[in-house]
């Protein structure tokens, strides 16, 4: 049974969850590093665990009203799926970039750090492709199975997921940099990655922390 929700309240939740998950990521990537006296395993370890919990809580919190996408990569599959009316992609798209930006730039404010700023490092190459494709495939296939099966279960299986792709993907050997964290983007527009986190981003404003396989709402079976 589809949610009644005005399309204006789903863009609203789309920024909002987009927003505050990117706060999540790199607020606590930044939190990490200052913590962690060097020790960047222990930093991503706990940068991961933010992140994981964060993406359940903030699923839970909007998936009635908007699917919580929170990603452009995750509406696109949810449009080609029906759960999605493709006339509403590129308002959520809108709202997902902006709400992404608005995070990053509030969790550099917290920290004191320059609210923007760009990619120090190169993030390419086939061996980060291959990593992005396969971590999205993977996430794609979490969403789609425990929707169809046991939706309820689709905030727990996403976070848990994303925290695991913390780890075995090859792309987040830049994942703990020195701060302030330039070395990913924390929104990587059509890509291949949990949350199709492109090899090549559209947007490169590098926050800190890994890149956030953005979020991921329950896709519609």
């Amino acid at each position: 049974m589809k949610n009644e929700y005005s399309f204006s309240r789903k863009l609203v939740a789309e920024f909002l969850g987009t927003a505050f998950l990117l706060a999540t990521v790199v607020g606590s990537g930044i939190m990490a590093e200052s913590l962690s006296a060097g020790n960047t395993s222990l930093a991503l370890l706990e940068n991961t665990i933010a992140t994981g919990a964060g993406l359940v809580a903030l699923i839970l919190t909007f998936g009635p009203i908007s699917g919580a996408h929170l990603n452009p990569a995750v509406t696109v599959a949810d449009a080609t799926q029906g759960g999605t009316s493709w006339r509403e992609v590129p308002g959520y798209v809108a709202a997902q970039c902006t709400g992404g930006l608005t995070g990053i730039c509030i969790a550099h404010a917290m920290f004191g750090l320059k609210v923007l700023q760009t990619a120090s490092h190169a993030r390419s190459g086939p061996s980060q492709l291959l990593s992005e494709f396969v971590a999205t495939f993977g996430l794609l296939a979490v969403i789609w199975g425990c929707s169809r099966a046991r939706p309820a279960a689709v905030p727990f299986a996403v976070g848990a997921y994303i925290t695991a792709a913390y780890w075995f993907t090859a792309s987040t050997s830049f994942a703990i940099p020195r701060l302030p964290w330039p070395d990913h983007s924390p929104i990587r527009l059509l890509a291949f990655a949990p949350w199709m986190r492109p090899a090549s981003s559209l947007f490169n404003l590098q926050a800190r922390s890994r890149q956030p396989c953005f979020s991921a709402g329950s896709l519609h079976p």
